[in-house]
């Protein structure tokens, strides 16, 4: 990303989208879970998700009368968004069924080392980066402490074995995102960063839509069953899910390092931690808070050797 464009982008704003897209999507996985439990089928869930979000967007953007139909960004967009928002996120959704939520937040966690490696035409930078890389790892370092405790009882269950094709198939959602992370970055559109959010929400919510019919999730469902909480959660998801968090996390790939956005994974379950000890009062182990911590440190990090090299390049300017 060249630098001006990283010049023009306001700091307030992007603390906004930093903030946003770290405790709103740190907070997705609690309400994925209550809308799942409350009746709402995952793919069905993810269809009503991303279609609605990505028509309630695009109607606002042919209010400020911007340019929607141009057929290369909406090709681009659908890809990014089928890699994002169906493959990724549909693979957690669909995981999540089996691996339990501390081998799921570990997997999503890999995801800025993936972004590195991926990333080819920013490897001369990145991987000289020495603060960086190093941030990377003591942030995955920190997520393993977090739940180390949970791992450790999953190993030791005799059906361990049996969720190695899981943890597998998490792990290509996890290059998925990364990929279509990084294909969006790269990809230059001549749309604005709410055109092409909308476009991807609404290619990756129609494509949940025949999944959900192969999985059957129609044949049995009730939707006067469906409890009012899960409701509530979908509307949750959708406006700060989706429109809110994902539009911040578009922007910001396109004004700030891949590296530094891709901090996300490590703040995420930190936020979803926080939760459970507030709203199911889960108790927290001192392993835990020097996880967090190692956590928080790695970001500091990562963002501390961005902000020195770009201070640097400024100054030399």
């Amino acid at each position: 990303m060249p630098l001006n464009l990283q010049k023009n982008a306001s700091p307030l704003l992007v603390i906004i989208a930093f903030a946003t897209v770290y405790i709103v999507w740190g907070s997705t996985y609690f309400f994925i879970r209550i809308a799942v439990q409350g009746g709402l089928p995952p793919f069905i869930l993810g269809a009503l998700r991303f279609t609605t979000a990505g028509l309630l967007l695009m109607t606002w953007c042919v209010i400020k009368r911007e340019k929607i139909f141009v057929v290369k960004d909406i090709l681009y967009s659908a890809v990014t968004g089928v890699l994002l928002l169906f493959v990724a996120n549909g693979i957690v959704i669909w995981t999540e069924q089996t691996l339990p939520s501390a081998m799921v937040a570990i997997l999503v966690s890999s995801a800025p080392i993936w972004f590195i490696l991926l990333d080819k035409p920013n490897w001369s930078v990145n991987l000289k980066l020495k603060t960086t890389i190093l941030g990377l790892i003591i942030g995955f370092v920190g997520v393993i402490l977090l739940f180390s405790e949970q791992i450790n009882g999953i190993f030791k269950d005799p059906e361990a074995q049996s969720k190695l094709p899981w943890m597998l198939l998490h792990i290509l959602g996890t290059i998925s995102w990364s990929a279509g992370s990084l294909y969006s970055k790269h990809k230059h559109t001549t749309g604005s960063a709410s055109v092409n959010t909308a476009w991807q929400m609404i290619a990756a919510g129609v494509v949940y839509i025949p999944v959900s019919f192969i999985h059957h999730e129609y044949d049995h469902l009730n939707w006067d069953q469906i409890q009012t909480n899960s409701w509530l959660a979908l509307i949750y998801l959708i406006i700060f899910g989706s429109i809110a968090a994902f539009s911040a996390y578009v922007w910001l790939l396109q004004v700030r390092p891949a590296t530094q956005v891709s901090t996300y994974a490590y703040v995420n379950p930190v936020i979803a931690v926080i939760l459970g000890i507030v709203f199911t009062h889960e108790n927290i182990s001192l392993l835990q808070v020097a996880g967090l911590g190692v956590i928080l440190a790695s970001v500091l990090l990562i963002n501390l050797a961005k902000y020195k090299k770009e201070k640097a390049v400024l100054v030399t300017n």
